[in-house]
């Protein structure tokens, strides 16, 4: 056959089959979640508690902060993690494994699955965490100091790993499948979401525990975050998480967890399981610019939504809502907002746009997770929740930011972002299932 014509054949060929993988890529779903938040410790009253506009953000008891810089966090209050493990577990895992573990149970309580009915070797689990055990690891390293070496705990290790929060669901669930961790700082929940999406697409695994936990509110990170000029040094919570607002000036800090419990369509509905929403796409890119500023022009943002689209197959304008990366620091509303209108066009002034955030804080590596847990409750019920506290909006975010108040509005679908230190883009797309 002459060269010419080979080429030809082999394009048609390649054409075909890219076409036929897509077309035969399995449906993702999602059939339960948990939330351990600021505002509400199950999804439920998270989810009542966004739709109020409720503030999470209140004065740190976790320490003494009398000589920090900054004051206010989104503390997860009225939390008992003997209700999901014992108490000799509870010794032996970090606070921020004990919110995964939380999350997890609920979110598979949620989902009505019977683990005992499916192949548990192809079912995994992959929960993000930004900066793991901190707390464990700040405590320990005082015993080192104060008291000698043989003083540190034998368990500092397992208790500090980012990891563990995925090593130890998969122990308490059985899921034998892939178990894995994302770490890219703020976009850990979101990758590890996408990255459960796509191997639940494509074949290689059926179920997944996912998302991610974070309890980062320690001496040493709020000393860091602050000398770094990155947190809010307001002492009254309604001035201090304000994405969009000209007054900001940095973010808060936030704890707690959000998992999802996805699984393929046609297992969902052989199970006649509840399907809360549908995974659509999923985009994830880099900067390649900074270690703590978003590129100026927004240009990986911008690729990571417009990724996600085109793996949903959708149009841009079909989108309606985004939850936006928003963590109320000078740089990243802004340059988030030249992402929007440079993936969206003129439909982004016809999009609501708005953080959570302003009223759970800045959870790092859970906050991608809560986010989707959001965007999925959007589409479900066609509910919007507000940017709290938005009095005086940038005139450099100009977008339509659903200022203090609850919105209906019907979402066919939403895209969550993060955006992480490092220049880590995802973004989430999230669609009411039909």
């Amino acid at each position: 056959m002459e060269s010419g014509k080979w080429k030809v054949y082999l394009i048609l060929h390649s054409t075909f089959y890219i076409e036929f993988g897509r077309n035969f890529m399995r449906r993702v779903v999602i059939t339960g979640m948990g939330a351990i938040t600021p505002i509400g410790n199950d999804v439920k009253s998270f989810w009542s508690s966004l739709q109020q506009g409720k503030n999470g953000i209140d004065n740190i008891t976790q320490f003494d902060v009398t000589n920090y810089k900054a004051c206010l966090a989104g503390q997860v209050k009225d939390f008992n993690a003997q209700d999901y493990m014992d108490k000799k577990e509870v010794r032996r895992t970090d606070r921020f494994c004990q919110f995964a573990i939380a999350a997890s149970i609920q979110a598979i309580k949620n989902s009505g699955i019977n683990t005992e009915k499916i192949d548990l070797n192809r079912a995994g689990v992959i929960i993000g965490s930004g900066i793991g055990g901190i707390n464990t690891l700040c405590n320990e390293h005082t015993k080192l100091i104060e008291k000698g070496p043989d003083r540190v705990s034998p368990f500092l290790i397992p208790m500090m790993i980012s990891n563990m929060a995925a090593g130890a669901v998969s122990i308490i669930t059985g899921f034998k499948g892939i178990n894995s961790c994302s770490v890219t700082a703020c976009a850990a929940g979101s990758h590890s979401i996408g990255e459960a999406f796509h191997l639940i697409k494509t074949g290689y695994i059926d179920y997944c525990i996912t998302g991610g936990a974070e309890a980062p509110i320690s001496p040493i990170s709020i000393a860091g975050f602050s000398n770094m000029t990155a947190l809010s040094t307001a002492t009254n919570k309604d001035e201090a998480s304000l994405p969009f607002d000209v007054r900001r000036k940095g973010f808060v800090i936030g704890e707690g967890a959000g998992i999802l419990l996805l699984e393929t369509l046609d297992s969902a509905l052989q199970r006649g399981a509840t399907i809360i929403a549908e995974i659509c796409g999923f985009g994830a890119t880099g900067d390649a610019y900074h270690i703590t500023s978003p590129d100026p022009e927004g240009n990986g943002a911008a690729r990571a939504m417009q990724n996600a689209i085109e793996e949903a197959g959708i149009k841009p304008n079909q989108i309606a809502y985004i939850n936006a990366h928003g963590t109320g620091t000078l740089l990243n509303d802004k340059y988030e907002t030249i992402a929007i209108k440079t993936t969206f066009q003129q439909h982004a002034y016809k999009l609501a746009v708005s953080s959570t955030k302003s009223m759970t804080g800045h959870l790092l590596g859970a906050a991608g997770a809560i986010e989707a847990v959001i965007c999925a409750l959007v589409v479900k019920d066609d509910i919007i929740p507000p940017t709290i506290n938005l009095l005086q909006q940038d005139s450099e975010c100009d977008l339509d930011c659903v200022p203090n108040t609850v919105r209906k509005l019907k979402v066919d679908y939403a895209i969550s972002n993060s955006l992480g230190f490092g220049g880590h883009n995802a973004s989430i797309l999230i669609g009411k299932y039909k």
